[in-house]
């Protein structure tokens, strides 16, 4: 029988611990990595791609948004380092695992609603509307379209000038803007400027519908019916 000469046995056990050592090696490094990458993975941070105003009227909730993403960072990475429980997407279903999803997801809401104020106002800027009208539409609950409109309509009124005498051919924007708003209301005029028997007859027929004076004329109490 051929006999192994010693020095390949000994070779062969130094080549089997190496090997071992090596495997070992390999799985506490695994481990650190782990766990390093436990305590300190960018995934567990909260992030957010919308477009946010952090110059909103209400600077005391740009600062609780700050803290409310760092106390939901915490508390995931709590969850996950301390107690083995991914928040995000859990792999249990036991008790401690449902109250710390239940936790996440209030802390998550109330994030979320700090980012759909400061989403809307940087929407509102992108339209040309500042800090204080954003404040007056959240203050009085009127959306973008109905203050523009009544801005819009402001404007319309501040036409008027009661110094002029409203005579049958005279032309003004003033006049162009009444005709456009009384086709609206389903009168059927010419759109000219020129205030001439068709636009005084819308007028008065208008005038009678909400109880004005029917005379026609463009007035202050007709521009707030007409222009409300």
């Amino acid at each position: 029988m051929l006999e192994i000469p010693q020095l390949s046995k000994f070779a062969i056990m130094k080549q089997l611990i190496i090997f071992l050592l090596l495997i070992i090696v390999g799985l506490i490094g695994y481990g650190k990595y782990n766990q390093y990458k436990r305590y300190h993975t960018s995934e567990i941070n909260y992030s957010s791609e919308k477009t946010l105003d952090f110059d909103y009227h209400n600077q005391d909730l740009v600062l609780n948004y700050h803290n409310a993403i760092e106390d939901l960072n915490s508390f995931t990475k709590l969850q996950w380092t301390a107690n083995n429980i991914d928040v995000r997407t859990p792999e249990e279903d036991d008790d401690a695992t449902k109250q710390a999803v239940a936790k996440y997801s209030e802390k998550l809401a109330t994030l979320h609603y700090y980012e759909r104020k400061l989403e809307n106002s940087a929407n509102l800027k992108k339209d040309g509307l500042s800090n204080t009208e954003i404040k007056h539409l959240e203050e009085t609950g009127t959306d973008l379209k109905e203050y523009q409109n009544a801005i819009h309509n402001k404007k319309i009124k501040n036409l008027y000038d009661p110094n002029t005498v409203m005579r049958y051919g005279h032309s003004s924007v003033l006049v162009y803007e009444v005709q456009k708003k009384l086709n609206t209301l389903s009168f059927s005029i010419k759109i000219d400027g020129l205030y001439k028997s068709e636009t005084k007859d819308a007028i008065t027929e208008f005038e009678e519908i909400n109880d004005l004076f029917p005379d026609g004329i463009i007035d202050p109490l007709t521009l707030d019916a007409l222009f409300k």
